[in-house]
C-alpha cells in the first residue's frame, strides 16, 4: 500500500482516485472546485479544497509523507507548472505530472517532474494501432523499442505448438501468455497447442513484432 497525493479532480485525476481505491492505497486528493472534492470523499482517505500553487498550503500537507504526488491539471498551463515546481521544492519523492503538449511536457520535466502523463498521446498511439490491424486486441508500450501485444493466432500457427513453430528462434519473440474465454494461462510449454479461439501475449522489439504480425 502506498500514500499518494493526487491534485487536480477532472475526469482523469477521479478515474485515477476511484482506481488507487479499489487497489487498496491511501490517496489525498485536492481541487480548487468544492464539488469535485465532495464527490470525490467516498473514494479517498481524505480530501481537501485547496490551491495547489500556493506553497504554504502544500507545505501543510506534508507532501514529503507521500510515496507519489500525482498532479492531473489539465487547463492551467501555469498552475500545473508552479504545483509541479512547489512539490518538488518541498522535497515531494516522486512528482508525476500531466501533459497537454509537448512542450509542456518538456517545461514539467525542467520544473522538477520526475516522469510525465501524456494521455492524450498515449491513447491516440494506443488507438492507432490497435485499429489499424485486425490481429491487435491490446498494447503496452514498454519503452522507445519493446512493447507487448496481444494477438490473435496467425492462420498459419494453428493446431500447431510453441515447439513446432520454434518462435523464439525463428522470430526472437517471446509468448508470455495465453487468453480463452477471458482466462489467462501463463503455463506456457514448448508442448502448448495455439488453437483458433485463444489470443496470445507476446513480448519483443516492436519491429519485429509490427513484422511478425503484419501490423
Amino acid at each position: 500500500m502506498k500514500s499518494i497525493l493526487l491534485i487536480g479532480l477532472g475526469r482523469l485525476g477521479e478515474h485515477i482516485a476511484i482506481h488507487l481505491n479499489q487497489l487498496g492505497h491511501e490517496v489525498m486528493a485536492i481541487d480548487q472546485v468544492e464539488e469535485r472534492v465532495a464527490d470525490i470523499l467516498p473514494f479517498v482517505t481524505n480530501a481537501q479544497i485547496g490551491d495547489s500553487t500556493n506553497i504554504a498550503f502544500l507545505e501543510s500537507l506534508g507532501v514529503r509523507n507521500f510515496d507519489v504526488c500525482i498532479v492531473t491539471i489539465n487547463n492551467d498551463f501555469q498552475s500545473s507548472l508552479e504545483t509541479t515546481a512547489n512539490l518538488k521544492e518541498l522535497g515531494a519523492e516522486l512528482v508525476v505530472s500531466r501533459a497537454i503538449s509537448d512542450s509542456h511536457a518538456k517545461f514539467l520535466l525542467r520544473n522538477g517532474a520526475d516522469e510525465i502523463l501524456y494521455p492524450e498521446k498515449q491513447f491516440a498511439k494506443w488507438t492507432a494501432i490497435r485499429y489499424a490491424s485486425n490481429h491487435i486486441l491490446d498494447y503496452i508500450e514498454l519503452d522507445e523499442t519493446h512493447a507487448i501485444f496481444e494477438v490473435s493466432v496467425p492462420k498459419e500457427w494453428i493446431n500447431r505448438s510453441i515447439g513446432q513453430i520454434d518462435i523464439r528462434k525463428k522470430y526472437n519473440i517471446n509468448i508470455m501468455a495465453v487468453k480463452r474465454d477471458g482466462k489467462m494461462s501463463m503455463s506456457i510449454t514448448p508442448e502448448t497447442v495455439l488453437t483458433e479461439d485463444i489470443t496470445m501475449l507476446v513480448l519483443g522489439e516492436y519491429k519485429i513484432l509490427q513484422k511478425c504480425f503484419h501490423l
